[in-house]
């Protein structure tokens, strides 16, 4: 097991980042980041798993996701939220993790994960203040490490941190510009609106972290458009199949400023499953 750390002792983008991954409790976890210092990052350090206390622990598989015309149940609200929530911790930890990982990214690079690793630790926040309203926490549900089961293939690849860009950014981050409305819409069908403001502010900030996904790949790929830099760097099994959902969004994606063709190569992109190559996987 990782050993726990002095969270008072926090002064570097890298010992937080150690904080948030070392640390098993939700508490330690979503700390803000506050004002650090990222000078000197330290050498790469690989953490194959967060720690996480037993009441968050990790599971191959989960229950399917309600359905959005489910959610007039608030069982099934609650089972969503919880699903959100960690989702966002799963990115949350993500984030430290690729700090972590590739001391020597731009430092602008470094600077913009920091802040989207903080959106995430704010957006967890919300969805469990509305768990908590459900009379519900994530202890009660089985929590999937979907977003976990792929940083291997990360850490394996060649393109480093655009491979992160790809799977985080435009892949598991662009699916969600689409579940965000398609359950903000649910949750206020359902008579939840609180939960449906918080789904849209989600959203909102998601088309930010796409955009950031964007513009650093951009930078960082010598490929000559946007598919080619995506198809180039993504990290298999992920693929633009996965980087979208049923109710496909094109006003968040030019929004965050997606090339017109690499929209078009997710909106037309199909599983394994759908054009009957094999057995496909959805985002839970």
């Amino acid at each position: 097991m990782l050993p726990s750390v002095d969270r008072d002792a926090i002064g570097t983008v890298s010992d937080f980042c150690l904080g948030v991954l070392r640390s098993g409790d939700l508490a330690s976890k979503l700390a803000p980041p506050g004002s650090l210092d990222d000078g000197e990052p330290g050498a790469a350090l690989a953490i194959d798993a967060p720690a996480r206390e037993e009441g968050l622990a990790m599971s191959s598989g989960a229950e399917p996701l309600p359905r959005p015309g489910a959610l007039g149940d608030p069982a099934a609200r609650a089972l969503c939220l919880a699903r959100f929530a960690h989702h966002e911790l799963m990115a949350v930890e993500l984030y430290a993790w690729a700090l972590l990982r590739w001391p020597q990214a731009p430092r602008g690079l470094r600077a913009d994960w920091l802040g989207v690793l903080a959106d995430e630790q704010r957006h967890c926040r919300l969805y469990l203040e509305r768990l908590s309203a459900h009379r519900s926490d994530l202890a009660s549900h089985t929590l999937s490490d979907y977003f976990w089961k792929h940083a291997s293939a990360i850490a394996a690849s060649r393109r480093g941190p655009q491979a992160f860009l790809c799977a985080m950014g435009l892949t598991l981050e662009q699916a969600n510009l689409d579940f965000s409305l398609v359950y903000r819409d649910a949750f206020r069908a359902g008579g939840d609106e609180a939960s449906a403001r918080v789904c849209q502010r989600v959203h909102e900030d998601e088309i930010g972290h796409v955009a950031l996904a964007a513009r650093w790949l951009r930078a960082l790929s010598p490929e000559r458009d946007e598919v080619e830099r995506y198809v180039a760097a993504v990290p298999f099994p992920l693929s633009a199949a996965r980087a979208k959902g049923r109710r496909f969004d094109l006003v968040s994606r030019r929004r965050a400023g997606l090339e017109p063709g690499f929209i078009e190569h997710v909106r037309q992109a199909r599983s394994s499953q759908e054009s009957g190559r094999g057995p496909g996987r959805s985002r839970p």
